[in-house]
């Protein structure tokens, strides 16, 4: 078939047959026969050398980029992967696959954003978002579509280790006691008594809740760890599903018989800030419940259970909270037996 024009077109188009019997049929993006006749030459070289000597074709950044995103879009951070696509883009277009070092990549990762007309640096966490999607693509290269014999290890920058953010009892009833809206002081009042993250919440249905039985459960697919998660419903939880009743068929928590699409921010800050409460997220209202757990004696294991976390290591984080179970141990260091320390006094 060599060269062609489509009808209508003036850019010419490839094709041919493979030694192996497959066909190669792509736009060479040219209107140059020459040009398009030298990448005509090129690929069907390439197509000869796969096929006599097993090699693997030669692939660019932008081929592994257009795979890469066909097969992501399902995925819930798929928005993300296409700017960073699109940002790497500016970096290694028309590189061949194998040419892209590790050196460039981490040197390519960006410092600096732009966000409401200014530069801003970067976390160490969003770029490690960057290097993610980039490793993920190389990987799957390597091991999915068989276009490389290795990828480049990416080693994530280093990120301080984070606070946890958390209020009191008497801070959260200060907080709910700021809403003007009931659906959005219901939906936060159910996250302290649940733990159960934002997306969650918003999107719960009716088929999701059993009131008899006094609980209600997460499906595998809405779970950040991919596990179903079973939510025992206390006191609290129940009396504000049963407000809910009523209001719409499918979804829990509606506001003028609509579910919230979007969590508003703007309103969110608003309360924290009447509530005087400062440096909160709606996610560290999860972080409260977890912390209300610990020092209420809930052991990790449970917690771990009860909040869907992928990893123990996950609730760690909770556990300087409650010391009290370390305290017999103490005695182990004591300088002087408990009856000459009576004698010291």
């Amino acid at each position: 078939m060599g060269l062609y024009k489509r009808k209508g077109s003036d850019v010419y188009h490839i094709g041919f047959r493979t030694p192996g019997g497959g066909r190669v049929r792509q736009t060479s993006g040219t209107t140059d026969k020459k040009e398009a006749q030298e990448l005509h030459d090129k690929l069907k070289h390439e197509a000869w050398r796969v096929a006599r000597l097993g090699e693997r074709p030669k692939r660019i950044f932008e081929e592994a980029a257009d795979r890469y995103l066909s097969e992501q879009v399902d995925k819930k951070d798929y928005d993300d992967k296409v700017a960073h696509i699109r940002y790497f883009l500016g970096h290694f277009a028309g590189r061949e696959l194998t040419s892209i070092t590790r050196p460039e990549i981490m040197e390519s990762i960006p410092i600096k954003a732009v966000r409401k007309g200014r530069k801003r640096p970067l976390t160490p966490t969003t770029r490690n978002r960057y290097l993610a999607t980039i490793r993920s693509l190389l990987l799957d290269a390597v091991h999915e579509w068989e276009w490389m014999e290795k990828a480049p290890k990416l080693k994530d920058f280093e990120q301080p280790p984070k606070r946890i953010r958390w209020i009191t009892r008497d801070e959260a009833k200060r907080l709910l006691r700021e809403f003007k809206e009931d659906c959005m002081r219901d939906i936060a009042a159910f996250g302290f008594s649940t733990g159960l993250r934002q997306r969650n919440i918003l999107r719960l249905e009716w088929s999701q809740v059993d009131l008899r039985a006094r609980r209600a459960w997460i499906h595998s697919d809405q779970a950040k760890a991919k596990r179903p998660i079973g939510v025992p419903l206390n006191d609290d939880a129940i009396a504000l599903l049963r407000r809910q009743i009523g209001r719409h068929k499918t979804y829990v928590f509606v506001h003028n018989g609509e579910p919230l699409e979007k969590w508003d921010d703007w309103k969110w800050k608003a309360v924290c800030k009447r509530a005087e409460i400062a440096n909160f997220r709606f996610h560290d209202i999860r972080h409260t419940w977890a912390s209300w757990h610990v020092q209420g004696g809930t052991p990790l294991q449970v917690l771990k259970e009860l909040g869907g976390w992928a990893s123990y290591s996950m609730v760690l984080r909770y556990a300087h909270l409650a010391p009290d179970h370390l305290a017999r141990h103490a005695s182990a260091v004591l300088l002087h037996e408990p009856a000459q320390l009576v004698a010291v006094k």
